[in-house]
C-alpha cells in the first residue's frame, strides 16, 4: 500500500467519534515500535517528522524507513511534516514524498498567518498533499517550537471560520490548554472542551488536531530520575481528557514527549544495570519494546482508533 493522506481517515474518525495519532519519528527503531504496534492493533496511522527530525535523521533515510514500514505493515499511513514554518520547508516536504504538511503561522498576526497558510495550500493542493495550520498558540518546548506561558493564546472560534474558508486548509491544530514538552502544567490540567465545542460547531464535520497532547507517563519519569536525570515535576495531559477529544472534533492527538521518555528511560535503565554493555542493539531493542508497549495502549485506550485501518 503507498502513503496515504490524512482525508479519509479523518472522515472515519470523525463520524466514529474516535482520533488517529500522530506518532513523532526520529530514527528506525522509533518507527518500528510505532508500526509494529500499529499493525497489531490494525490501525490507522500518521508519521510526523519535525523540521529537526529531518535535519538529524535526513530527509532521505526517514522516508525509505516509512516506506519499509508500509512494506512490513500494509497499512494506511501518512506521513506528516510537523510544525513547518517556512513555505520552503513544506514545499521541499511536498516535493520529497510527503503527503501531509503542517504550517505553523499561529505566531503571526491573523492576515499574515492566512496568507502564509494560503501559499502552502496552494502549492500543496496542486500536487495532491494535504495541510494542517493551526490557529492559537500552545506553551512549552518542543524542537524548535518555544513558547512561553506568557505568549501562549487559546483560540478563538470567532475566527476558525474566515481562517477556514480563506486558506482552504484541511484541518486544524487549536489551542484549548494542551502544551508541548513533558513539563506542561504547574496544577492539574485544564483543556477548555467549551472552546472545542464551540468550534466545532462553527466547523461541523471538519477535522480538528490537538498538539502537545502527550501525558507523560510517571513511571518512566521515575525511571528517568532514578538513573540521573532531573525532571520533578514533570505532568501531562490526563488521558480520559484526550479520550473526551477524541469523542468530538478532534481527529488528529500529536504524541511524542511520550515516546521520548519511554526510550530515554528504558536506556537509562538498562545502561545502569548493564554496565559493560556497549552494543547498541542490546538498549536500543527494549527502547523500541516500550516504545510499541505505549503507543498500542495509545491507540487501544486513549485514541480508539484500533481495528480501524
Amino acid at each position: 500500500m503507498p502513503l496515504v493522506t490524512t482525508t479519509e481517515m479523518f472522515k472515519k474518525a470523525y463520524e466514529g467519534g474516535y482520533a488517529i495519532g500522530a506518532f513523532n519519528v526520529n530514527n528506525m527503531e522509533i518507527i518500528q515500535g510505532i508500526t509494529e504496534a500499529a499493525k497489531a492493533e490494525n490501525a490507522p496511522l500518521i508519521l510526523q517528522v519535525s523540521a529537526g527530525a529531518r535535519k538529524y535523521a535526513n530527509h532521505t533515510y526517514l522516508v525509505k524507513l516509512v516506506e519499509a514500514a508500509l512494506e512490513e505493515t500494509d497499512l494506511p499511513i501518512a506521513l506528516h511534516l510537523d510544525h513547518g514554518d517556512t513555505f520552503e520547508l513544506c514545499k521541499s516536504c511536498i516535493d520529497g514524498g510527503f503527503t501531509s504538511v503542517m504550517i505553523d503561522g499561529s505566531h503571526l498576526p491573523f492576515e499574515e498567518n492566512i496568507k502564509l497558510t494560503k501559499q502552502v495550500v496552494d502549492y500543496a493542493h496542486d500536487h495532491g498533499v494535504v495541510v494542517e495550520g493551526e490557529l492559537g498558540r500552545l506553551a512549552g518546548i518542543e524542537d524548535a517550537v518555544n513558547v512561553s506561558e506568557e505568549d501562549a493564546s487559546f483560540t478563538n472560534p470567532d475566527e476558525v471560520e474566515e481562517f477556514v474558508e480563506r486558506t482552504g486548509v484541511d484541518s486544524l491544530a487549536i489551542a484549548i490548554g494542551t502544551s508541548h514538552g513533558a513539563f506542561k502544567f504547574k496544577g492539574e490540567a485544564k483543556l477548555r472542551f467549551d472552546i472545542l465545542e464551540e468550534i466545532g460547531k462553527r466547523l461541523p464535520g471538519f477535522p480538528i488536531v490537538l498538539h502537545g497532547a502527550s501525558s507523560v507517563p510517571q513511571e518512566y519519569v521515575e525511571i528517568v530520575n532514578k538513573y540521573g536525570g532531573n525532571m520533578p515535576g514533570a505532568k501531562g495531559v490526563p488521558e480520559d481528557m484526550l479520550r473526551q477529544a477524541a469523542s468530538m472534533a478532534v481527529c488528529k492527538i500529536n504524541i511524542d514527549s511520550d515516546l521520548r521518555l519511554a526510550m530515554t528511560g528504558t536506556i537509562r535503565q538498562f545502561m545502569a544495570e548493564n554496565p559493560g554493555a556497549f552494543d547498541p542493539r542490546q538498549y536500543l531493542g527494549p527502547a523500541r519494546d516500550a516504545i510499541r508497549t505505549i503507543v498500542r495502549h495509545k491507540i487501544v485506550n486513549v485514541l480508539g482508533c484500533n481495528n480501524k485501518a
